[in-house]
């Protein structure tokens, strides 16, 4: 009986130092998707707000939904203990559609690499990607008219991106 007692006291003990690791370090201040309608780009945006001390040589990983399906988008980023805040950006993605949830899930992990935090948030954009161009409207560092948008025949190619999914 003394065993079953004892092994009881040490499975507790173990489960609370567990619910202790993931505690709040960061929360969720910003989220939303940035189309920049010059380079014909849509990123995802987040930004968190550390509400408890980062250790220096901390990471934090970011896996964004594809909306064109397939693979998450998945970054790593070093974590600056002193920064006031965190930003996250992901590679440009492709098929935002308006009103529908894209999932993201944040890893906030220790030098040693255990994650400390796990975030599972959404996004949802108020904004259609198929009103954003499928090319740049400009090339090169003097905003020249990119000629595969602005044809030399006065006409304009402005396209959405192609074969995005319809759900």
């Amino acid at each position: 009986m003394k065993t079953v007692v004892a092994l009881a006291i040490a499975t507790l003990s173990l489960c609370a130092c567990q619910r202790e690791e993931q505690r709040e370090i960061v929360s969720v201040s910003g989220r939303m998707f940035v189309f920049n309608y010059r380079v014909a780009t849509a990123t995802y945006l987040v930004t968190l707000q550390p509400t408890a001390p980062i250790r220096e040589g901390s990471s934090i990983e970011a896996s964004f939904e594809n909306p064109r399906g397939g693979e998450a988008f998945t970054i790593n980023e070093p974590l600056f203990p002193k920064s006031p805040k965190i930003v996250l950006q992901s590679p440009p993605v492709e098929c935002v559609k308006e009103g529908r949830a894209y999932r993201v899930t944040i890893r906030l992990k220790a030098p040693d690499g255990h994650v400390m935090q796990t975030i599972d948030t959404s996004i949802t954009s108020d904004t259609d990607q198929s009103l954003l161009p499928a090319k740049p409207l400009v090339v090169g560092p003097l905003y020249t008219p990119n000629p595969e948008v602005f044809k030399a025949d006065g006409s304009m190619d402005m396209g959405a991106a192609a074969g995005c999914p319809t759900g």
